[in-house]
């Protein structure tokens, strides 16, 4: 598998945690020069309060023997965006790789709460982060990307278009509409850009192992086999560095507009790719997700990793 990205600029915006955060240490391991965005920095947290920053990303490119620069940015404010693009034009004249991976709304969910319960404020906070910071990133970024021919964009989202064609029960309206729109715009984007060679994809992991998810369980990377005792079909789920590769897989592949409009998933790519997560294996979650989570099933990850 080629994944040699010497000499590329990359953009991971939102890549302060989770797969964002990995996609943006595996295309510098790769050898892209990547610019991380993100509200956190050592100094101020954003309104997800955690302690992830986008300089601790860099510094874990760094620690993979890549380069990036952490630049503070909040991709709803499009002065904000602007500048960013003005300053990657100036130091580089062109964005090679894209990826959107802005959301931050997870305290907002409201699980299984139906609109007209769900806090409106609420609602709408997870539209503008999960549906606006991507329009305005992308009407300021894609100039770049489009610049010269072979550009790539990526928009991270939660779930294949398979499996979110129905509404996710157990979530809420917004969180759906924020989520799944990132298949439309992958499919806008692409059409958008086509005539510039430009590859436009939407990116969803499996069962992600984030920060956050394993202090819910309260288990670390290391130690996340104990929480399967609590739910076992976690027995499926992915290290952040699992779609990280697949990211930078697809960013190398000099035949990757074949996928162009698509929704793609970490477990499907490594098909493709031959790549595997960090222990060896290779889930593939959303298929597990339908054929044995969705139907019942005990859990019994043969077969799927």
């Amino acid at each position: 598998m080629n994944k040699d990205l010497t000499g590329k600029v990359a953009l991971v915006a939102g890549g302060t945690r989770g797969a964002s955060r990995a996609i943006a240490v595996e295309l510098g391991r790769s050898g892209a020069e990547v610019y991380v965005t993100g509200r956190t920095t050592r100094e101020e947290r954003s309104e997800v309060d955690r302690s992830e920053t986008i300089e601790g990303t860099v510094d874990l490119i760094g620690e993979a023997g890549g380069s990036g620069v952490a630049v503070r940015v909040d991709h709803l404010d499009p002065d904000e965006v602007r500048g960013l693009a003005e300053r990657i034009d100036a130091e580089h004249g062109r964005l090679d790789i894209l990826v959107d991976g802005v959301w931050g709304g997870d305290d907002y969910i409201g699980w299984a709460t139906p609109v007209w319960e769900h806090s409106l404020d609420a609602s709408l906070r997870m539209v503008r982060l999960g549906i606006d910071s991507h329009i305005i990133t992308s009407h300021h970024l894609l100039p770049l990307v489009i610049r010269q021919p072979g550009g790539l964009v990526v928009d991270m989202t939660d779930g294949t278009a398979e499996y979110n064609a129905k509404f996710r029960e157990g979530t809420s309206l917004a969180f759906y509409v924020a989520k799944t729109a990132a298949h439309n715009l992958a499919i806008a984007q692409a059409a958008e850009t086509r005539d510039h060679e430009c590859t436009a994809v939407a990116m969803t992991p499996g069962w992600i192992r984030s920060e956050a998810m394993l202090d819910i369980f309260g288990v670390t990377e290391d130690t996340w086999r104990d929480a399967l005792e609590e739910q076992p079909h976690f027995a499926i789920s992915e290290s952040p560095t699992f779609v990280g590769r697949a990211v930078a897989a697809l960013a190398a592949d000099p035949e990757r507009a074949r996928f162009s409009g698509q929704t793609l998933n970490s477990g499907q790519l490594a098909k493709v790719y031959g790549f595997d997560d960090v222990d060896g294996s290779r889930p593939d979650g959303w298929r597990y997700m339908v054929e044995v989570a969705g139907q019942d099933k005990p859990a019994d990850t043969t077969g799927y990793r």
